[in-house]
C-alpha cells in the first residue's frame, strides 16, 4: 500500500513538473518557431552561467593574444550581427534588450556560437576557411543567435538534469535549488563542449534564415554555407547515427525555407 502510495505521489509530482515547466521561449514567427519546450532550469541561472563562462573565455583570448586582432574582421562581425539582433525582436521582445556581446578569436576552428543573453563568438576559422561572404556569416551568426533565442541550451541542461536526477528532481519540485546551483557552470558546456540535438539544429536554421533574411540578407546565402562546408571535406557519420542533420538533408530543408522567407528579404529592398 505504500509503495503504491509513494509511486502516486511521484507520478503526481511529475505530471506537475512538465505541465508548468512547458513553455515555448518564442513568437512562431514565418517559420513558426513555436514548439513547447520543458525549462526545468531558470533562465536568470543560465544567464548568469552565461556571463561567467564568455568572461572566462575573452579573459584566456586575451591572455593569448587571439581576442579581436583584426579591427576590420571585428567591424565587419559586429555590423552584421547588430542587423541580426535588430530583428530578434520579431520572435522575441525582451531579446533587444540583452547584453549583447560580440567578438572575434582568431583561431582555426570552424565554429560560431551565443551563449545565452546573446553573447557570441566567431572564431577567424569559419571565415577564412570558407571565405564567407556578408550573407553566409549572417546565416551563420543568425543560426548561432537562434540557439540562445530558443534556450536551446537551458533546454538541453534541463532535459539531462532530469535524467541524471530522475526521481529527485520530481520530488523536489517545489524547490529545484539544488537543479538550479548544479547548473551555474551549464552554459559553456551546452553551447561549446556538446552538441546540440537535432532538432535544435533544424529549429536554429529555420529561425536564423528568417532573422538573415529580415535583416537584408538573400536567405539562399544560408543554402550556400552548407554546400560550401560539404566541400569541406572530412568524415562525417552517418545521419541516423549523428545529432546533426546530415548536409545533404540540411541543404534540402534550407532551400524550402528560404523560399519560404525569401519575401521578407525581397521587403526590405523596397
Amino acid at each position: 500500500m505504500k509503495k503504491n502510495f509513494v509511486k502516486s505521489l511521484v507520478f503526481a509530482a511529475a505530471t506537475l513538473c512538465f505541465t508548468s515547466c512547458l513553455s515555448t521561449t518564442t513568437e512562431a514567427g514565418t517559420v513558426g518557431a513555436d514548439r513547447s519546450q520543458l525549462l526545468l532550469i531558470s533562465e536568470e541561472t543560465m544567464e548568469q552561467s552565461a556571463e561567467q563562462s564568455y568572461a572566462q573565455v575573452l579573459s584566456e583570448a586575451k591572455a593569448a593574444g587571439t581576442l579581436n586582432t583584426d579591427a576590420a574582421v571585428t567591424n565587419r562581425v559586429r555590423n552584421i550581427a547588430n542587423r541580426l539582433i535588430a530583428q530578434t525582436g520579431t520572435f522575441r521582445s525582451d531579446a533587444l534588450k540583452w547584453n549583447w556581446q560580440v567578438n572575434v578569436i582568431k583561431d582555426d576552428t570552424v565554429n560560431a556560437w551565443c551563449m545565452p543573453g546573446g553573447k557570441i563568438v566567431v572564431y577567424t576559422g569559419i571565415i577564412d576557411s570558407l571565405k564567407l561572404t556578408d550573407g553566409e556569416l549572417a546565416a551563420v551568426m543568425g543560426h548561432e543567435i537562434s540557439h540562445a533565442l530558443r534556450e536551446h541550451s537551458r533546454e538541453q541542461a534541463s532535459q539531462d538534469a532530469l535524467r541524471s536526477l530522475g526521481i529527485t528532481v520530481v520530488s523536489d519540485v517545489v524547490g529545484l535549488s539544488d537543479l538550479g546551483t548544479a547548473a551555474l557552470a551549464l552554459a559553456s558546456q551546452y553551447t561549446i563542449s556538446l552538441p546540440f540535438s537535432r532538432k535544435h539544429e533544424t529549429e536554429a536554421d529555420h529561425v536564423g534564415t528568417e532573422l538573415m533574411a529580415r535583416a537584408g540578407y538573400d536567405p539562399y546565402e544560408a543554402v550556400s554555407i552548407w554546400k560550401k562546408m560539404s566541400a569541406l571535406g572530412g568524415s562525417q557519420p552517418p545521419e541516423i547515427m549523428s545529432t546533426h542533420p546530415s548536409h545533404e538533408t540540411r541543404i534540402k530543408d534550407l532551400q524550402t525555407v528560404a523560399a519560404k522567407v525569401y519575401p521578407l528579404y525581397e521587403a526590405t529592398k523596397k
